[in-house]
């Protein structure tokens, strides 16, 4: 395995003692082949915890850029992709994508390097995470299928049709085709349409063989499925920058699901009316089956319809986020 340049892209807010804990995995990391260089560009976008200036102080080596409190995960990435494209670094061979809340193993960059040296050069790499407690759960990955299927590590690279941001590594070949992701997405969506857009590039994604860190999910029944907040307060949510806007959520419809694509645009909202109001009555839950998912609007049968319904009751994977 040949020694790579990584340029480590990270966002922040408000969470230093996660961010910290993910800085610190990271520089633990073991078996990296000899000279290997890893670069850390972290976005902050405006905490007010000191998380800035304790990351300088523990990790000086860290290039720190602060943005305001309006820059979300996905922006935040491509401002953190341009400063490593821009660096006075030799050029980087991959771009890890990696979320403050995941805590890597002290070998997950040798197994994300591994694994791209064994699916063959221009490959995207996503590495599998599990919960901190449950450590046998999956809570991030790759995703296959019409219902974007969570895929569990099986001991070799598996094939994936999109994935989860938490940990990607994208080789320079695949980026150079993909980019970064898209600017009309400000915080979710962001990693699921770069997914897709590089499978129809034809850049196979792959998971790792094994779990590379821990990162739990985001707590549900949070922002606009908080229980008692009333219609007005669940809609305001759920069309703000952290959920699902409605001018990305069209794009991401319109790229990923036609022709469901009027139907399903409408879907979320209605449901969060629906709960909202349900909820309100004492009837909390009720708008949901058996199975978690709901009894209102599509299926969820699509690739559209499964993220607004996972993205709603899992998280999607970026840092859950207050900016109300």
């Amino acid at each position: 395995m040949p020694p790579a340049h990584i340029a480590v892209l990270i966002t922040s807010h408000n969470r230093r003692e996660k961010t910290l804990s993910a800085l610190a995995a990271l520089a633990n990391q073991r078996r990296l082949p000899r000279n290997t260089v890893v670069r850390t560009h972290l976005v902050d976008a405006g905490s007010s915890d000191g998380t800035p200036d304790a990351v300088r102080a523990a990790h000086p080596e860290v290039d720190v850029i602060t943005v305001s409190s309006t820059v979300y995960w996905s922006h935040g990435m491509r401002i953190a992709s341009f400063h490593s494209r821009h660096a006075e670094d030799p050029a980087w061979d991959y771009q890890l994508w990696l979320n403050d809340d995941v805590v890597l193993d002290e070998d997950a960059l040798a197994v994300l390097l591994g694994t791209a040296d064994a699916v063959g050069p221009g490959k995207i790499v996503v590495g599998a995470v599990r919960g901190r407690e449950e450590r046998f759960t999956t809570t991030y990955s790759g995703r296959r299928g019409r219902t974007l299927a969570l895929i569990e590590p099986t001991g070799r690279p598996e094939l994936c049709d999109t994935y989860n941001g938490n940990v990607v590594l994208l080789s320079r070949a695949a980026y150079e085709r993909v980019g970064d992701i898209d600017k009309v997405f400000r915080h979710g969506m962001g990693d699921y349409d770069h997914g897709f857009r590089a499978r129809r590039a034809g850049i196979a994604a792959c998971v790792t063989p094994r779990h590379v860190g821990s990162c739990d999910r985001n707590p549900p029944h949070t922002g606009s499925r908080e229980p008692g907040i009333g219609v007005r307060e669940a809609l305001r949510r759920v069309i703000s920058p952290g959920e699902l806007p409605p001018r990305q959520w069209w794009v991401y419809c319109l790229r990923h699901c036609w022709p469901w694509a009027p139907l399903l645009m409408f879907s979320p909202y209605v449901r969060t009316v629906a709960r909202a109001l349900t909820q309100r009555g004492g009837k909390a839950g009720q708008a949901c089956g058996p199975d978690g998912t709901s009894r209102l609007g599509p299926s969820g049968r699509t690739r559209c319809g499964t993220y607004e319904r996972w993205k709603n009751e899992a998280g999607d994977g970026q840092p859950s986020d207050e900016r109300r």
